[in-house]
């Protein structure tokens, strides 16, 4: 049985930086895809950030973000432990939503964004940002 758990949220001050965690568990993180959507209140949940498969080097893959956080953030992968990063710095209040850390062997590098390309989904982690 795949499980994911996340875990970093908390509340941090605008201009901070925190750091995600998505531990795996019945699933080899390094043959999917995997991704970060978030959801304000009151909003859609959207899309953050994406990893593709690892290929030869199971932690590698090819990375995707989202225009409102590209440049300050950075996806990454431990095969080896089985966790996926989401590092995000410059914090803004806008940023501040629950945080969901998804897994699915569909994404690949022509759609990594879409919501319905993952199959697995963690319970979330609450980021505040403060102002």
């Amino acid at each position: 049985q795949v499980h994911l758990e996340e875990s970093g949220g908390g509340l941090v001050q605008a201009g901070g930086s925190l750091r995600l965690s998505c531990a795996a568990s019945g699933l080899p993180i390094g043959l999917a895809g995997m991704g970060w959507f978030r959801q304000a209140p009151g909003k859609e949940r959207e899309f953050v950030a994406a990893i593709t498969r690892g290929g030869g080097s199971r932690s590698g893959g090819s990375t995707y973000y989202a225009d409102s956080v590209k440049g300050r953030s950075t996806i990454s992968r431990d095969a080896a432990k089985g966790t996926m990063y989401l590092e995000m710095n410059s914090l803004k209040s806008e940023d501040t939503a629950v945080y969901y850390c998804a897994a699915g062997f569909r994404v690949s590098s022509s759609a990594v964004r879409s919501s319905d390309l993952y199959d697995y989904w963690g319970q979330g982690t609450q980021v505040t940002v403060s102002s």
